[in-house]
């Protein structure tokens, strides 16, 4: 059934994808907004409270709906609610839009567009990008949002609780960003807990989406780049999936700080150019052709997890 109900998932989202602002994801941040202006009271055990008291909101009623389809063995049924649940924490087409008007903005020579774009999707400011940095972060975001909305939903609906583990997966990185990176959240102690139970949380998922990089793509770049690099990002989970990606495609992504080699003070006045050529990230500068490359490694990454989803599913069939 897990098998399927992904499939079906996915199929329903490329004929009719939901929407980045729709009403459910809007009633679930007023909720959120709700709990942080009720218990934030600038203290760590006020946000892991607050956090506890939003998952079993949302994770109890779908892992009791499921439970009571299965148990009166109401099999069509739980499948729907299954496809549902997926349906609704799936993200591959929230954002490709973006990704695909900047592609085809860049193509054009339209730089102005595409820092518009850009700026829409990832928030920040591009005043002044020229085409390769515009084309790196349109790659480093695909990615991070792909595994996010994707591989790490793909994860946790495999779990014993499948409905309610994918809920807890989507909830958890809302909250990670939404009592954190805000303006009036940074620094701020009740979201502490919330970044480091999605740290855990994701730690098994941003690994495996990274083998499925190097395994699809250029494989010894990919682990390279992931065992001597993804230390260089101030976030490990990024680090390893951007590292481990853009060797995958042979494209290094990360700012000048994280592209930069890493060289001790003290030996810095004895460090000859070679060695330093030998501590950059692998591959070449982003380009245009850059995001073609993404789209393709996406996709082999995406048939690679339903390849695998389907040889579980089978074994579990004949055993």
């Amino acid at each position: 059934m897990t098998f399927f109900s992904i499939l079906c998932a996915l199929l329903i989202e490329q004929l009719k994808p939901l929407r980045a602002d729709n009403q459910i994801y809007a009633e679930i941040k007023r909720f959120a907004m709700k709990i942080e202006s009720w218990f934030n009271a600038g203290q760590v055990s006020h946000g892991r409270l607050g956090w506890f008291l939003m998952m079993a909101a949302l994770m109890v009623p779908t892992a009791v709906i499921y439970g009571v389809l299965v148990y009166y063995r109401f099999v069509f049924a739980a499948f729907a609610w299954n496809v549902l649940i997926v349906y609704l924490t799936l993200g591959f087409r929230h954002y490709s839009h973006y990704f695909t008007s900047i592609q085809f903005a860049l193509n054009a020579g339209d730089e102005a567009t595409a820092r518009t774009l850009l700026a829409e999707w990832a928030r920040i400011d591009t005043v002044g990008m020229d085409t390769a940095e515009i084309a790196r972060i349109a790659v480093e975001k695909s990615l991070i949002t792909t595994h996010r909305n994707v591989f790490g939903v793909f994860f946790w609906f495999l779990m014993p609780l499948g409905p309610a583990c994918a809920v807890m997966y989507r909830v958890s990185e809302y909250l990670a960003r939404a009592w954190n990176e805000p303006d009036h959240m940074r620094n701020e102690a009740f979201g502490q807990f919330a970044a480091r139970a999605f740290y855990w949380i994701d730690w098994i998922p941003v690994r495996l989406t990274a083998i499925a990089f190097a395994v699809v793509g250029n494989f010894e770049d990919a682990i390279y780049a992931w065992r001597n690099f993804a230390n260089r990002w101030t976030d490990e989970s990024k680090g390893i999936i951007l590292a481990a990606g853009g060797g995958a495609m042979g494209v290094r992504l990360g700012s000048p700080a994280e592209n930069a080699p890493h060289v001790l003070p003290a030996d810095a006045a004895t460090v000859d150019s070679s060695a330093s050529e030998d501590d950059m990230l692998p591959g070449d500068e982003p380009s245009v052709r850059a995001l073609q490359s993404t789209v393709g490694l996406v996709w082999r990454a995406l048939l690679l997890w339903m390849l695998l989803l389907l040889l579980l599913s089978g074994a579990v069939l004949l055993g």
